[in-house]
């Protein structure tokens, strides 16, 4: 029985080696397998840290998982094996663990010249903290991204989909398809540096630019877009629930203050500055009238860009998003569906997590490994086959 279905979307032929690492990198490897990509995850013996159990771990699923030691010759010879017959290497290592490990972008390219080994870190390849760890507020708030979010008294960390995921996985994602178009007529592959405080830092581009122009100020709750605009912010309602408000345009204003039912002549001019505070007063004190799904309905089929703040068990049951489909239920639970979406060639979620080996002699077997070969690694303990799944 295959580990995951059959590849149906535009990245099909595509093969992808991931070293499997935490967060980020896994991410990338996800979106790459759900749009059609042939990825098989080289995990340790057993496992590395995880949050959840990784058979529960949605982001292990789509791709099947083979358990390699790499700290030995044979472990390490699979690896290049591996990437002999790949389009990309993906790694979210520190620098020159994959150097040491013996399978550093010089070990892959000279199997694989036409090899893209795309490399995931915090800090980038190089620079002074390049080998100190991180986590996902720490680079944001290297790159200024951090430091403009929150409010007027203290930064809040966006989850950790700035750098991590936004900053990370997808500059990676972007990186890898910019370097296996461009190898379509140099004919060579190179090495992608994604650095989540580069990607981070490019996110945030039209900020610095508003800031250039003299448009931004830099402190918290000062601006358009950080909560500081009575018109663009979150509002506690009668339930205890919010909405989230965006009505930045005039026109669409005028409707969130006709649906409020306040005086536009009484409220004051739209970009009055010195008048926000009072405005944010007064628009806050008709939220707490209604419940949060009271003001949905009155805003419905509006242009007032008033919508409710969804918790996430809420959120996959609205009507826009199972209209859509954007989100399925896995095990019970839900969990979002590929984006983006293709008109011919769809990609698809295609298996459940994988826990660490799962698939190890059935993976090998898929990119041309032979059975008594796959027997004598197994042996040998440079790669291992999981309890759980298929059987040795």
């Amino acid at each position: 029985m295959r580990p995951v279905l059959p590849p149906t979307g535009p990245l099909a032929g595509t093969r992808v080696v991931e070293l499997a690492g935490l967060g980020p990198a896994p991410y990338a490897c996800l979106l790459l397998a759900e749009l059609g990509a042939d990825v098989v995850r080289v995990d340790r013996p057993g496992g590395g840290t995880q949050l959840v159990p990784p058979e529960r771990d949605a982001l292990n699923r789509s791709r099947p998982s083979v358990a390699v030691d790499l700290k030995t010759p044979a472990g390490r010879d699979v690896v290049l094996r591996l990437v002999e017959s790949a389009d990309v290497l993906v790694e979210g290592l520190r620098p020159g663990v994959t150097e040491r490990l013996g399978v550093g972008p010089d070990d892959a390219l000279a199997r694989n010249p036409r090899l893209v080994y795309a490399r995931m870190t915090g800090w980038g390849q190089d620079g002074p903290l390049a080998d100190r760890a991180g986590h996902d507020i720490n680079y944001l708030g290297l790159t200024g991204a951090l430091h403009a979010i929150g409010t007027a008294e203290a930064p809040v960390p966006p989850l950790n989909i700035g750098a991590d995921f936004g900053g990370g996985a997808l500059f990676l994602v972007v990186g890898v398809l910019a370097a296996l178009l461009e190898r379509q007529t140099s004919g060579r592959g190179q090495v992608v540096d994604a650095a989540m405080v580069d990607g981070a830092s490019s996110l945030v581009t039209m900020v610095y630019g508003l800031l250039g122009a003299g448009a931004w100020q830099d402190r918290r709750a000062a601006n358009l877009l950080d909560g500081a605009a009575p018109f663009y912010g979150t509002y506690a309602c009668a339930d205890g629930r919010h909405v989230a408000v965006g009505a930045i345009e005039p026109q669409f204003h005028a409707q969130l203050l006709a649906g409020l039912g306040i005086d536009p002549g009484a409220h004051g001019g739209q970009l009055d500055v010195a008048r926000w505070p009072e405005q944010r007063a007064r628009i806050a004190a008709a939220f707490t009238t209604r419940t949060r799904d009271e003001w949905a309905g009155t805003f419905a089929g509006t242009d007032a860009c008033v919508t409710p703040v969804l918790g996430l068990t809420e959120a996959p049951r609205h009507p826009h998003l199972a209209a859509r489909g954007t989100f399925a239920d896995r095990g019970g639970h839900p969990e979002p569906e590929p984006a983006p979406r293709f008109s011919r060639t769809p990609g698809a979620v295609r298996g459940a997590p994988r826990a660490p080996g799962q698939d190890t002699r059935t993976a090998l077997l898929a990119w041309g490994f032979g059975e008594e070969e796959v027997a004598g690694l197994l042996e040998a303990g440079a790669v291992v086959q999981a309890d759980r799944g298929e059987q040795r």
